[in-house]
C-alpha cells in the first residue's frame, strides 16, 4: 500500500479528489489532512468514513510539528498539495491568514519533503495553484507554461510566492515536485461563496444575486471532475520539474453564466417570466483590483500527457445544479452551525491509529 497525503481534502476540490482517489486506487492510504476552517466540511465526506483506504488527520499546514507527526505516522509516498485560502475577496479582507496558509503552509510542507528526500525516500509533491498567479489577459491571447507572473491579489500573490518556493526547492535539493495551474472549478461540494454555488443558492432562497462591476470579467470554467482526472494524470506521468496548465476550454463571462443558470433553474423549477431568476439579479461596485480575463491554453498537458477536459460547460452547469438542487439540506448545513458540530464529531474518531 502507498500513502499519499492530500491536503485540504476536506475543501471543494479536495473532497472531490479524495473521492476518485480513494474508490479508484485500492492499493493506495488516502490521508486527508485538513484543518476545517469554514470552507473544509467533513459532511462532504460522509460516504469515505467506512473506507478501510480513507484516513483523516485534524492538522494546519501552517503548523510544523503537527505536520511532522504525520509524516511520522505514515510513510508517506506523495503529497497532493490542494490546502489553501483561495477567496479572493476574504484575501483583500484579510491577507496574513493567505501568507499563513499558501506560503508557510507551503514552505512547511516542502522542509518536510526535503528531509524525506535526505533520508533517502523518493515523495512525489504535487502543488496545485491557480491561473490567478499569471494576472490579467488583455481580449486575446492566452495563459501558457511560460506567462510571466504577475499576481494582483493578496490571494493570487500567497499563490505565486508558493510555486516559486516549489519550483525553488525541486531546482536547489533535487525534490521530485510538480506544479499544475488550473482555471476556475465548479461542480458538487462547492462552498456558496464563490460565483456559480453562490448564484445557485441565491435561487434557490429567492435571495438578489450580485454581479460585480459591468459583469463582463471572463473566466475559463473547469468542471471538478476533469480537475480530478487530471491531478491523477500529472501526479503518476509527469517528469519531475514540470509545470502544466489545466483548463476546461470554456470561457465565459460572470453575466453570461449568471443568466445560464437563470434560464437552466427557471427551466427547471418551472418558474414563469414574469417570476424569472433573472430579476434577482443586481449589479455592485466592483471588486478591487478586479483581472478582466483568464484564458489557459492546455495543449502542453494535452500533448505530453494525453488529457482532454471531458465536460462542456452546459453539461458541467446542469449537472452541479442538479447537485445543488437534490442537496439543499448540504447548503443549509454548511451555512449553519449543523457542519462545525459534525466537525467536531468527527475529529474525535479514532482513526484506525
Amino acid at each position: 500500500m502507498k500513502n499519499i497525503v492530500i491536503t485540504g481534502g476536506s475543501g471543494f476540490i479536495g473532497s472531490n479528489l479524495v473521492r476518485y482517489m480513494v474508490n479508484k486506487y485500492k492499493n493506495y492510504n488516502i490521508i486527508n489532512v485538513d484543518c476545517l476552517t469554514y470552507a473544509g466540511n467533513l459532511l462532504n465526506l460522509v460516504d469515505m468514513e467506512d473506507k478501510t483506504n480513507y484516513f483523516f488527520e485534524n492538522i494546519d499546514i501552517a503548523d510544523f510539528q503537527s505536520l511532522k507527526h504525520v509524516f511520522e505516522k505514515y510513510q508517506i509516498d506523495g503529497i497532493i498539495h490542494l490546502a489553501a485560502e483561495s477567496h479572493v475577496d476574504r484575501s483583500i479582507q484579510n491577507p496574513v491568514k493567505f501568507v499563513q496558509t499558501n506560503v508557510i503552509g507551503t514552505f512547511n510542507l516542502l522542509e518536510l519533503v526535503r528531509e524525506h528526500h535526505d533520508n533517502g525516500f523518493n515523495c512525489r509533491f504535487h502543488h496545485v495553484s491557480t491561473d490567478e498567479v499569471y494576472g490579467s489577459l488583455g481580449n486575446e491571447g492566452y495563459f501558457t507554461e511560460t506567462t510571466r507572473y504577475s499576481p494582483n491579489s493578496p490571494y493570487s500573490a500567497s499563490k505565486a510566492s508558493s510555486d516559486h518556493f516549489v519550483r525553488a526547492y525541486v531546482k536547489t535539493y533535487g525534490l521530485n515536485a510538480v506544479i499544475t495551474n488550473c482555471s476556475n472549478n465548479y461542480g458538487p461540494y462547492q462552498f456558496p461563496e464563490k460565483l456559480i454555488p453562490l448564484t445557485i443558492s441565491n435561487i434557490i432562497s429567492g435571495k438578489n444575486i450580485s454581479i460585480y462591476g459591468d459583469g463582463l470579467n471572463i473566466r475559463d470554467w473547469l468542471y471538478v471532475i476533469d480537475h480530478c482526472e487530471a491531478i491523477d494524470t500529472v501526479f503518476h506521468k509527469s517528469d519531475k520539474g514540470e509545470t502544466y496548465n489545466i483548463g476546461g476550454h470554456n470561457e465565459w463571462t460572470n453575466i453570461d453564466i449568471v443568466n445560464f443558470i437563470c434560464e437552466t433553474m427557471d427551466d427547471k423549477l418551472n418558474l414563469f417570466p414574469d417570476r424569472s431568476s433573472k430579476n434577482l439579479i443586481q449589479f455592485v461596485n466592483d471588486r478591487a483590483g478586479h483581472d478582466r480575463r483568464y484564458a489557459i491554453d492546455a495543449s502542453k498537458i494535452q500533448n505530453e500527457l494525453g488529457w482532454i477536459p471531458k465536460w462542456t460547460f452546459e453539461d458541467g452547469i446542469e449537472t452541479t445544479i442538479d447537485w445543488y438542487l437534490s442537496n439543499n439540506d448540504w447548503i443549509k448545513n454548511i451555512t449553519s452551525s449543523e457542519y462545525l458540530q459534525y466537525n467536531e464529531k468527527i475529529t474525535k474518531i479514532n482513526w484506525r491509529s
